[in-house]
């Protein structure tokens, strides 16, 4: 693509000064503020804890979001480089690690054959993983009495890939006419059965079983980006008693959480849910991407949604976490749409993944939207603890912005994802009012996704001296010179 043709947007780490980005914001039309300043450690918003109902603390607002490495082993156990991430994680200051990677519950849910898998034979391992989190935090903390561990628990539904990095075996829940086409998916494609489900809510359970045996705190039962538990809230055509209705198409959580509590009593229960669904976009002429295309107000697969495709209706989304409410569930992780389908959504950034599109929107936008919908959420449940996504793209603004939302009650916890691959101490450092250290903080390159998205290990390969020493950067760099 002809680089004159990409859209031109003010780098963030260009705004050096308030007054600055305000007038940016403005110039923009985005309706985001922020603290000036931060307030001294002893009264920051970041150092207050959260209490759950269960009697449960969580000792400040800082949230690490899950992640995957692609660099767990064929069996399903965590490699090197994972372990090196949880360590990181463990000693970011965050008080609150969700799930810290996508762990899924059989073999053929896996999203790569190098996902971590839990299973009876490798538990063992997990109980090392978790431990080692607790010696770190321990060993610079001092206090893991305030600490909350989970373990996400996925089945990556249209998106598994179990034995080739490079070649699906979708698991889906009906016939999606966009994402069929778009991942080569046959007309005659089977459908997952109810008698298939019913299996893979077993295993759920028996996997939140195990991780509860490891020692984690909770499990997340993932309902976003488009795995399979984000898949049965646009289940809308699906026949069956997982499909339709929202009854039918809650279920599958509903059983999950029932199975749960019966067989893991005491254990917490999260969701990471995907809030709003939008229809895929694809490169347009100029490379800038634009929605697919589809009959116009017909596009009824976006949870969130609206027939347009593009626009948000968060009815259901409501209905969802007042469900979730009534099983007892109160930990919420907010973020949106999927990195598969439209990456600008919930990944803010100019720079796109190899197989992405230039944004169609400032990536300001795409936080700003982000945040408003959790604001939204956290004002219709106040009781739940919300954390919120979307935030790397701030880079050097974030603690600012992140202060803000929690003065505004906008959200209780400030998650962070990518940020923390270059710079796992930014918590410490905000906590105890100390300044970022600008050389470690993302500037959303997105490397850490065009690298799985080629069958390579997920890291931060500009600004993490040990990913950026590896042969594997020199691969990312031939790929990157290709696209």
């Amino acid at each position: 693509m002809n680089p004159k043709s990409k859209p031109k947007y003010t780098r963030m780490a260009q705004l050096k000064t308030a007054d600055d980005l305000r007038k940016y914001l403005s110039d923009i039309h985005v309706n985001l503020d922020f603290d000036d300043t931060l307030s001294p450690s002893t009264e920051s918003p970041y150092n207050k804890p959260i209490h759950l109902k269960s009697g449960k603390t969580i000792g400040n607002r800082f949230c690490i979001l899950p992640m995957e490495g692609w660099d767990g082993t064929e069996d399903g156990r965590p490699g090197e480089f994972t372990k090196r991430r949880w360590e990181n994680f463990a000693i970011s200051g965050a008080k609150l690690l969700w799930g810290c990677e996508a762990v899924a519950v059989c073999h053929e849910g896996r999203a790569n054959p190098n996902q971590l898998y839990i299973h009876e034979s490798n538990l063992d391992e997990f109980k090392g993983l978790y431990q080692l989190v607790i010696d770190k935090h321990t060993e610079k903390f001092g206090n893991t009495g305030d600490l909350l561990v989970g373990l996400q628990l996925t089945h990556s539904g249209r998106f598994c890939k179990p034995n080739d990095k490079k070649k699906f075996e979708s698991k889906i829940l009906y016939d999606h006419p966009v994402l069929n086409r778009k991942f080569g998916l046959a007309e005659s494609h089977p459908l997952m059965t109810d008698e298939e489900i019913d299996e893979l809510i077993g295993q759920f359970v028996k996997a939140a079983v195990l991780a509860q045996k490891a020692g984690f705190h909770f499990v997340d039962i993932k309902h976003c980006h488009g795995y399979l538990g984000h898949e049965f809230l646009s289940a809308f055509n699906r026949e069956g008693k997982y499909g339709g209705s929202f009854a039918n198409r809650t279920r599958f959580l509903r059983n999950i959480v029932e199975g749960i509590r019966k067989e893991a009593p005491g254990l917490e229960i999260g969701i990471r849910l995907s809030a709003f669904d939008w229809i895929p976009f694809k490169k347009g002429p100029d490379g800038t991407g634009e929605p697919e295309n589809f009959p116009k107000d017909e596009y009824i697969y976006a949870f969130g949604g609206n027939c347009t495709g593009v626009s948000i209706d968060l009815t259901e989304t409501k209905s969802f976490l007042t469900l979730a409410a009534s099983l007892g569930v109160q930990l919420i992780c907010i973020t949106v749409g999927s990195p598969y389908y439209n990456p600008h959504l919930m990944r803010p950034a100019i720079f796109p993944p190899s197989d992405g599109y230039q944004p169609p929107e400032d990536p300001l936008v795409g936080v700003e939207r982000m945040l408003n919908v959790t604001h939204d959420l956290k004002k219709s449940f106040p009781e739940m603890v919300i954390v919120g996504s979307g935030y790397s793209y701030l880079q050097d603004w974030l603690p600012n912005f992140g202060q803000y939302v929690l003065n505004h009650n906008m959200a209780d916890s400030i998650g962070l994802g990518r940020m923390v691959l270059s710079y796992p101490t930014l918590p410490d450092d905000v906590l105890n009012g100390r300044p970022m250290e600008r050389k470690l903080i993302c500037r959303t390159f997105s490397d850490c996704t065009t690298a799985p998205r080629n069958g390579l290990i997920s890291g931060c390969f500009p600004l993490d001296p040990v990913y950026k020493n590896l042969p594997e950067a020199e691969e990312l760099k031939q790929i990157k010179s290709t696209i």
